[in-house]
């Protein structure tokens, strides 16, 4: 029986990131270059200066290039008005130089204003691009035309050649075609080879960007009126007569956070935390690749967060809540909504389990408690803790 398929590999940039590297590109393509040479060079250094106005590149970084004319290549890009100096071609070949590019200079008028993390994304995707095995020794032409192609995919590896690909690239296609580097073509349009499929720029058309833009303003119009109606107080006889109608198991929870001496939650917060019904938080597609990552850099985060809810339970006599788990592992940077699918995603996996709509109820999970990681006086099946909060959860229902 042959092995499974490997698991596709996660797209390297988001919609906006992809957005960015498509100004890159075609940036290069309206500078006044007149090789293929000198566009992928600029390509290179553009991205490396794109925030501070100098990139650096080394004579090893101008050679992995693998230029036909590495000296034609710098010409031109001096002629257009960058400040290239001699010794990235005669000089120490491991010692940087620094191109500056005028355009870049931070300022009013400053080109492709970059933020950091924007800025790092692309330029390692555009990197992958250039070395993907496909067309990795292939000729300079068709590792530019990679670029852009690869560029202007949507998510399902469809894509339509763009007005400003470099016409020198044209007769490259073919090549990427023979390659795997796409998977068929038709006149402009073209599939891209499913090896290849994460270095997508997730390209989207004009329609699909105001779709989407009508739909964040429709989910922030829900943010801001349930932001409205969180401004009805609960009061204490309303209070008080909701914990009356539940269990003695919630009851017993509800007043473990109400009492908690450490948290110290107002009344409103706890009052609203297990009164309303929590509205899901909106996960737009960036989120979810910010998540991709995110969890690739923290791959023992649920074991971490088993660890960390035991130890809050021993001094808080209850569970972590989202924000509260997130910022006690110093988790701190994450967005709400990433921070929502991070924290389901460890509850999916099994590291952490809770008793959902109930609030504070994060605890060790299945796979938590198969490495020891219990609650005192929980062991691998059903402890205490667990019957406590699956009560709780039926009383609510």
């Amino acid at each position: 029986m042959s092995p499974p398929p490997p698991a596709p590999l996660p797209f390297l940039l988001t919609s906006r990131q992809g957005e960015a590297a498509r100004e890159l590109l075609s940036y290069v393509a309206g500078l006044p270059l007149t090789s293929v040479d000198a566009q992928l060079l600029a390509v290179v250094v553009a991205i490396r200066a794109a925030r501070a106005g100098v990139g650096n590149l080394t004579g090893t970084d101008l050679r992995s290039l693998r230029l036909d004319d590495p000296e034609q290549a710098v010409a031109e890009l001096a002629a257009a008005g960058w400040q290239v100096p001699g010794s990235l071609l005669d000089g120490d070949p491991d010692k940087p130089s620094r191109i500056i590019v005028p355009e870049m200079t931070p300022g009013p008028d400053h080109v492709l204003p970059l933020g950091k993390g924007t800025r790092s994304k692309v330029s390692g995707w555009a990197m992958r691009t250039r070395i993907a095995k496909p067309v990795k020794k292939a000729s300079p032409a068709a590792r530019l035309a990679a670029l852009f192609l690869a560029a202007y995919c949507t998510d399902e590896l469809a894509g339509e050649a763009p007005d400003d690909l470099p016409v020198a690239c044209y007769a490259a296609v073919p090549v990427l075609l023979e390659k795997g580097f796409l998977a068929e073509i038709s006149g402009r349009t073209y599939r891209l080879g499913p090896a290849v499929r994460h270095l997508a720029g997730m390209f989207r058309t004009p329609e699909e960007v105001a779709e989407l833009a009508a739909a964040e303003a429709e989910r922030r119009a829900a943010r801001e009126a349930a932001a409205a109606a969180e401004l009805v107080e609960i009061t204490p006889a309303e209070w008080a007569e909701w914990k009356s109608g539940v269990s003695p198991a919630l009851l017993r929870h509800v007043e473990a956070v109400e009492q908690c001496a450490v948290c110290r939650c107002s009344f409103v917060r706890v009052a609203k935390a297990f009164m309303s019904v929590p509205s899901p938080v909106p996960a737009p597609r960036p989120a979810a690749g910010d998540h991709d990552a995110w969890r690739d850099a923290h791959p023992d985060c649920g074991r971490e967060a088993a660890a960390f809810t035991v130890a809050f339970r021993a001094e808080h006599g209850h569970g972590p809540s989202y924000g509260q788990l997130c910022k006690g592992l110093g988790w701190k940077k994450l967005s709400r909504s990433v921070r929502g699918l991070v924290v389901s995603g460890i509850v999916a996996d099994g590291w952490l389990a809770e008793t959902a709509p109930v609030p504070w109820t994060l605890r060790p999970g299945k796979a938590a408690q198969a490495q020891g990681i219990v609650l005192p006086g929980q062991g691998t099946g059903q402890g205490t803790d667990q019957g406590t909060a699956t009560a709780a959860a039926r009383s609510t229902r």
